[in-house]
């Protein structure tokens, strides 16, 4: 069997990408965290370290996605709610003090405004002393998703993609062990689509990635090593497992036969997984943990490369400590007393395992197809395509789950008149109230000449064809994201999603 399914470690990587798999090293065990001020994040952090995490991953609040400044009127109410305020280098410093970069791995989950985010986090590890061609962890920088299932974009898609590019370009030359880019099937599958299409759409995000990089002068080999993929751990135990096996494969025979990648490190598809938050129930929320083990489950015989697992409480609040430690917990039975580390793609062989990653393989490859046949993504996503289907797939599952086709234990069905009250987490008002105050104190104490003259320089590289990292940089160490981001929205304008 092995000889016909080909090893592990053995295009096209079915089986996995290493040869020895978990043998050799275990997955990243990582907890995305980030809430209120830097310095309570930093908490989060040091605990979670504490407690055996092998990398971090950060949360930022829906302001620093949108390239506000914690003192943006819309702004108002959401500072620190659904992650960390950044708004300038001493954030980001604050976020970080005491955790050596040179030291950790660090994924940062954030789009629109991730080249100033990048520019904030080489600053501080610079500030550090760290060699910053040594820094190794992962900037989301995934904007096509945003238009296609989350909403947090700035620019439209070709500005967008303009920065995407330029800072795959300049990290390739800067911070060469850094991923530029991780292509999230995460928040579509968060938005409602199948397994087949959390694959194709991935895909058909990468692919124009990968163009457009190569329209930029990119060759091929010199930056997709460094690409890496984020994807969803559902409910469907053994769907999940042959969705990772079918991406691998697929994804192998993209960058050999579409696009001639020759470094074999160009077709390995390295990929995130985070369970899934649309699976998570405020009714009897400890059976949350159970859903999440068995999708964590699913990650690691699919063979990924990072983890993060939820917590139970999600669905109620941000994770209390307690119950990020739970979640981190469940990744370490898994590695540590299962067994299954032990041999490298434990389901390969199984008729009904190959049967599923040939038919989610397939059901891809028609996806990508019919795309290309619409002139690529980036037209299939300006004609709602891709947010159709995706919208057509959520409601057809909703509906199963009103007709009770679709067991939810605890919703639909097993259901418990009085709840079990779980301890929540709060966010105390009085942090917007300080981070704000902070930012204004920053913005008077600098000096001001400077700050202008970075934001114009930045300016002026994005009106002409200059990569845009480099003033970017030199704009974070004296100016605010806000500032940067409003400036590059004066050259590229802000997208407004067709009614």
């Amino acid at each position: 069997m092995s000889r016909e399914l080909g090893k592990p470690g053995e295009f096209p990587y079915t089986r996995g990408i290493y040869s020895g798999m978990y043998r050799d090293r275990l997955w990243t065990m990582r907890q995305y965290a980030g809430f209120g001020t830097a310095e309570e994040s930093n908490q989060r952090y040091q605990y979670l370290l504490s407690q055996g995490t092998t990398g971090l991953s950060v949360a930022f609040d829906l302001p620093t996605q949108m390239g506000m400044d914690s003192d943006h009127p819309l702004a108002a109410g959401e500072v620190g709610r659904t992650g960390v305020a950044i708004s300038s280098l001493a954030d980001m410093e604050r976020l970080f003090e005491g955790i050596p970069l040179a030291d950790v791995s660090t994924s940062m989950t954030i789009n629109a405004t991730a080249a100033i985010l990048l520019a904030f986090y080489v600053l501080v590890a610079k500030r550090q002393g760290a060699d910053i061609r040594k820094l190794s962890g992962t900037i989301q920088n995934d904007i096509l998703k945003e238009y296609i299932a989350r909403g947090t974009y700035i620019y439209p898609p070709r500005g967008s993609m303009r920065i995407v590019t330029d800072l795959f370009g300049w990290a390739g030359r800067e911070l060469p062990e850094w991923n530029t880019i991780s292509i999230s099937g995460y928040h579509i599958r968060e938005a409602g689509s199948t397994a087949v299409q959390e694959v194709a759409f991935t895909f058909a995000n990468a692919i124009a990635y990968i163009e457009a990089a190569l329209s930029a002068g990119l060759a091929i080999d010199d930056f997709a090593p460094r690409l890496s993929f984020f994807f969803n751990a559902h409910g469907n135990f053994l769907e999940e497992i042959a969705k990772y096996r079918a991406a691998r494969r697929l994804y192998a025979h993209l960058m050999r036969d579409r696009f001639g990648a020759c470094n074999p490190k160009s077709l390995l598809l390295r990929f995130h997984v985070q369970t899934a938050g649309s699976t998570l129930t405020a009714q009897q929320p400890d059976v949350n943990v159970i859903r999440t083990s068995v999708e964590a489950l699913a990650a690691v015989l699919g063979g990924a490369q990072s983890l993060h697992t939820n917590s139970r409480d999600e669905a109620l609040s941000l994770p209390t400590e307690e119950s990020a430690r739970l979640a981190l917990r469940t990744q370490q039975i898994i590695a540590y007393e299962s067994g299954i580390t032990n041999t490298a793609d434990p389901t390969g062989g199984s008729d009904y395992i190959e049967s599923l990653t040939a038919e989610i393989e397939r059901g891809a490859r028609d996806y990508l197809n019919g795309i290309a046949g619409m002139g690529g993504t980036l037209k299939a996503i300006e004609a709602g395509y891709i947010q159709g289907e995706i919208q057509s797939a959520a409601y057809e599952y909703q509906k199963a789950v009103e007709r009770g086709e679709q067991v939810i234990v605890g919703v639909n069905r097993f259901r418990m008149e009085e709840q079990r009250k779980i301890p929540t987490f709060r966010l105390d008002p009085a942090i917007e109230r300080a981070q704000i105050q902070r930012l204004r104190e920053l913005r008077a104490s600098r000096d001001q000449h400077t700050a202008s003259q970075c934001l114009d320089r930045l300016e002026q590289a994005a009106l002409g064809s200059e990569n845009l990292m480099p003033p970017i940089l030199a704009a974070a160490a004296h100016t605010t994201l806000g500032e940067i981001s409003d400036r590059l929205k004066s050259v590229f304008g802000e997208y407004r999603e067709a009614a």
